[in-house]
């Protein structure tokens, strides 16, 4: 990851694991948002009006846990040179959820902690919401939340439209805008299809994707230098 040229794997990565893990804890944690946490104010406020979910109220545990985890992202974070240890860490925090999940569902643990899983990814994902906010540039856009990407890809569609497709650079925005979208997109459907059939454990994926992404990148870094 340390590639500076490597801008488009980041950015399909970090999508397609935002897509799956806010898939998997919607579908397998009681329709919790762990990417898009804004997204729990409206199942909270419909789960409360309809009373279909006596523990409704868990949906707005995600915001402290959103919060903490950005702060404490925001320090690890400081440093530029080590600025993709932010996201081994959240590999390694999905690896525990995965594997703390499979516990759950092994030992037929209560209720709690299928939502300790949800929030230990919701801690993940505000990590990597922290590290989008911090380095833009490492990214062709959000990963965590696709309106704003859609509406630049739609802004720059219109552009190549009315220039008669000769709008080079706003070419140029739409494909990377698509990466994006594609990997979130993908991210999702993958995800959704695992949680139906598998569970919240299925968290361990991601959290091994950016582990190994990560150490791999490392090594050939350390292998440049000697």
């Amino acid at each position: 990851m340390e590639n500076s040229n490597s801008i488009w794997y980041v950015t399909i990565i970090l999508s397609a694991v935002a897509g799956f893990c806010d898939t998997v804890t919607f579908v397998a944690a009681g329709s919790i948002f762990s990417a898009h946490v804004t997204g729990n104010f409206i199942v909270f406020a419909y789960q409360i009006i309809n009373g279909t979910n006596p523990r409704a109220w868990i949906k707005l545990l995600s915001f402290p846990f959103f919060v903490a985890a950005v702060i404490t992202g925001g320090q690890i974070g400081s440093e530029p040179g080590k600025r993709y240890r932010l996201l081994f860490i959240e590999g390694v925090l999905l690896l525990v959820s995965g594997i703390f999940a499979l516990f759950v569902k092994f030992y037929s643990f209560a209720e709690w902690g299928i939502h300790l899983t949800a929030m230990m990814t919701v801690f993940a994902m505000g990590l990597q919401n922290a590290f989008g906010k911090l380095y833009a540039k490492e990214t062709y856009g959000p990963t965590t939340m696709m309106t704003g990407n859609v509406t630049q890809a739609s802004l720059d569609l219109g552009s190549l439209l009315f220039s008669s497709f000769k709008n080079i650079a706003s070419a140029e925005s739409i494909k990377k805008q698509g990466i994006t979208i594609t990997g979130f997109l993908t991210g999702c459907l993958i995800g959704a299809l695992l949680a139906k059939n598998f569970g919240l454990y299925v968290l361990i994926a991601p959290g091994l994707l950016l582990v190994i992404c990560y150490l791999s990148t490392a090594r050939q870094a350390g292998s440049n230098l000697q």
